[in-house]
């Protein structure tokens, strides 16, 4: 009897959307790879959930709600008169799926950390090229669609602009999840608004007030999610925990790690030697390696080591002041001597737990323009077509200064 070939034209449901359909085999298959799978043991979010409890959903939802407005956009300008041939638009769905697959354990922790010098943009082309190998070349078109090296330029900027389908999903996604509705935006209003013109990505002029309120909402995502005093400070004790870990590990002692985190805290990693071993043990990392390692270290004669893992678990995170003025010497050294009257550590290793740090805030940038497409098919840049004064400031980059210690 012959074997019935499985049904790859999936359904899936979202909270956010709805059904989710996956268009074609090829994008099935792409998804059910073991690179794919291991999204969903990423979460989208970091250490967010220790603010918003509700925030746990993965890197995998995100992709899939990603290629869902792809979709949508594809249809609305096809609508418009658009031509975007069947080939473009596989390689827009998978280039927009695979945007972020080269994303480490806790998103950018790791970054900061075990990794040197390299971005998840530039391991996610890394495994794009790996996949494109498995799948015959066909994955060539959302390579070069995702380097920004197409000749279509707007194709290119649906994956990556300052409008594009990547934070559409996001914005809508990480405020439905945190329950910060300041950053719900209408992305169908957005892109229903989107069109075409001189080969750029343009929102048509009825869509301005949307446009507006899509740059507001991400400034308030940023100061009020992304930027958060509390995840912040999670977040830099966790990249403190991996270079400490790290460190140990230069110096030839035994930490207790799964396989892949081993390779990561045992040899120096950068942009040069990221070999295919290496992408082979990246994609088996994910955030159970990094807390199950947490976990154990708690229990690690280094004092260092074994404090922050206690606090990050227990969540007994440090204090954190946000100031736009840089922080004194003078204050920094005081905070390290009342610490180092309290604990028997060096005066090296009392930086894992003072520190400073620079964050900035820029919610659009006049680099990379959002035109509005006006009536009498002009284009002008959003910040000068918009009565709003705000957007204007919008584009001065705000810079503050963090101050981490213990409570």
């Amino acid at each position: 009897m012959k074997k019935k070939a499985p049904n790859k034209l999936k359904i899936l449901n979202d909270p956010i959307y709805g059904f989710i359909q996956i268009p074609n085999s090829l994008i099935f298959d792409i998804i059910e790879h073991p690179y794919f799978q291991r999204l969903r043991r990423i979460s989208q979010m970091g250490f967010s959930n220790l603010v918003y409890p509700g925030a746990n959903h993965t890197r995998f939802h995100h992709a899939l709600g990603c290629i869902h407005l792809m979709q949508k956009a594809i249809r609305v300008l096809r609508f418009k008169q658009v031509e975007i041939s069947k080939e473009e638009e596989n390689g827009l769905l998978i280039a927009i799926l695979l945007h972020d697959i080269g994303h480490g354990a806790f998103s950018h922790a790791l970054e900061h950390s075990i990794v040197d010098n390299i971005s998840h943009e530039e391991i996610s082309l890394k495994f794009m090229k790996k996949l494109n190998n498995e799948f015959d070349n066909k994955l060539s078109l959302a390579i070069e669609i995702f380097e920004g090296k197409y000749h279509r330029k707007f194709l290119c900027q649906l994956i990556s602009s300052q409008l594009d389908i990547d934070r559409l999903d996001y914005l809508r996604r990480d405020s439905f999840y945190t329950g910060v509705t300041e950053g719900n935006i209408s992305s169908d209003r957005l892109i229903a608004m989107m069109n075409v013109k001189n080969d750029e990505l343009v929102i048509e002029q009825k869509g301005i007030y949307s446009v507006e309120k899509f740059l507001i909402a991400r400034r308030l995502m940023y100061w009020q999610v992304y930027l958060h005093k509390t995840g912040l400070v999670a977040e830099n004790m966790l990249v403190n925990v991996l270079k400490r870990a790290k460190e140990l590990a230069n110096k030839g002692e035994e930490l207790f790690a799964t396989k892949p985190l081993k390779y990561f805290l045992y040899n120096q990693i950068n942009e040069e030697n990221f070999s295919d071993e290496t992408l082979k043990m990246f994609s088996k990392l994910d955030d159970y390696d990094i807390l199950s390692a947490i976990k154990e270290w708690i229990h690690h004669p280094d004092k260092v080591l074994s404090l922050l893992s206690e606090m990050i678990i227990n969540r007994k995170l440090f204090r954190i002041e946000i100031q736009k003025e840089e922080i004194s010497k003078e204050k920094q050294e005081k905070k390290k001597t009342k610490f180092l009257e309290k604990i028997n550590i060096s005066e090296k290793e009392v930086n894992y737990f003072i520190f400073t740090q620079k964050i900035s805030n820029q919610a659009y940038s006049l680099e990379k323009p959002i035109f509005i497409l006006n009536k009498k098919g002009k284009l002008k840049d959003i910040s000068k077509a918009s009565d709003q004064l705000n957007l204007q400031a919008l584009t001065k980059p705000v810079i503050k200064h963090i101050f981490c210690y213990p409570k």
